[in-house]
This record gives structure tokens, C-alpha cells and sequence, in this order.
């Protein structure tokens, strides 16, 4: 049975993945970091402070530095958001969600980035979620378990009575360490691992997967 669906933010309910890219490029330009498209696959469902030692690349800097660099690359990050509105919401993903809401199925959102809660404002979706887990909510980001499992408790759900949506292989390995069902959106070499898979958003359908 399933009484919750738990949603990834990046890639699932809306695309951000080309801000973030913009804002570490312009960062890493800034630094002399080499930073490409191919890099930034990698930093897909990690967090901000994973995805600079990624682009790091095992170069030493000092703690205060780190710290810099990262807020640096979110008020990059932040002046892009300004730019996003509803119309930017994933395709299908707002009937999705209404869909879920008319059969009484609760609605969190389980997100590595400290933006989830601006973002979803600025789409207009925040009243059609129930719960939100984002960067602010646990301290091991994934693919640590925990923001799925703090979802499940804020909505009051057992993990195995959870479906959770991913386009991330982080965010797919860490919802089965929780003990979930996944859907993920995406290719199979991504996000083959997951149990159900699906293209793209547009494409995910309710009836597929609560047969």
C-alpha cells in the first residue's frame, strides 16, 4: 500500500540543474577550478559541500575558504532563481500532484538543496505539498537516508508505505537504504536501478505504478 509520495525538487518538480551548472561555472571561472558539463553530471542529487570537493578534485583549501567558495556559488545560485516561476514547473508534475491530493495520498518533498522552500514558492506548489525535508532538515545529505525518512515522519508514514521520485542514482541509492519504493525519471543507465523508470515527467503515470 501506498500512503505517501516523497519528491525529489531538482530535476523531478522543476529543472534546476542548469542554474546550478551556471552558478559553479561562474565560481570555479573565478577560481581557475576546470569545471565542464561532464563534472557537473556528477554533482546531480549530491550537496553543495559534495559537489565542490568534486570540483575540487583533491585540491587543499583551507576551511574558511570552502566555506567562501560555497556561499559564493549560492548567491550566484540565488540571483538565477529570481527567474523562476510556475511556468517552469516540470511537465505533468502539477497534475501529478493534484492527482495524489484527490485520493488522499500525502506529499513531501525530500531535497539536498538549502532552496527547496523559496523554490516552491516561486513555482506556486507549496500548498500541495504536506511536509518539506530539504538541506536545513538533516545533517548527512544524501545519498544518506535521512532527509526520506524525516519526510516520512513529518507526514507521519511508515518508509515501506512510501513511493519516492528521483532523477538522481544518489537519490535512488539512498530512498531504497531507507527502505522505499522509487520511481525514477530519467535514462536506465541513471536510473535503471529504481522500480519503477520513466523518461521523463511527462511520461510518469499514477496508474503504472499503484497498478
Amino acid at each position: 500500500m501506498c500512503k505517501a509520495f516523497i519528491f525529489d525538487l531538482d530535476g523531478v518538480i522543476t529543472d534546476t540543474a542548469e542554474l546550478h551548472y551556471q552558478a559553479w561555472q561562474r565560481m570555479a571561472d573565478e577560481e581557475g577550478y576546470y569545471f565542464d558539463r561532464e563534472i557537473n553530471e556528477k554533482l546531480r542529487g549530491v550537496s553543495r559541500q559534495a559537489s565542490l570537493n568534486i570540483i575540487l578534485n583533491g585540491k587543499t583549501i583551507s576551511e574558511e575558504k570552502f566555506e567562501t567558495l560555497m556561499t559564493r556559488k549560492n548567491g550566484y545560485y540565488v540571483e538565477l532563481l529570481n527567474t523562476i516561476s510556475a511556468k517552469d514547473i516540470l511537465p505533468g508534475i502539477e497534475s501529478f500532484l493534484l492527482e495524489l491530493k484527490a485520493r488522499g495520498i500525502k506529499v513531501a518533498l525530500a531535497s539536498a538543496s538549502k532552496n527547496a522552500r523559496p523554490i516552491l514558492h516561486r513555482l506556486g506548489l507549496t500548498s500541495l505539498f504536506d511536509a518539506i525535508g530539504d538541506g536545513w532538515s538533516v545533517k548527512r545529505s544524501k545519498p544518506a537516508p535521512d532527509v526520506f525518512i524525516h519526510a516520512a515522519g513529518q507526514v507521519g508514514v511508515n518508509v515501506d508505505e512510501c513511493i519516492v521520485v528521483e532523477d538522481a542514482e544518489a537519490g535512488i541509492d539512498a530512498a531504497i537504504d531507507a527502505g522505499m519504493r522509487v520511481v525514477g525519471i530519467g535514462p536506465d543507465e541513471r536510473v535503471g536501478h529504481a522500480t519503477w523508470r520513466f523518461t521523463d515527467t511527462k511520461s510518469m503515470n499514477l496508474g503504472d505504478i499503484l497498478g
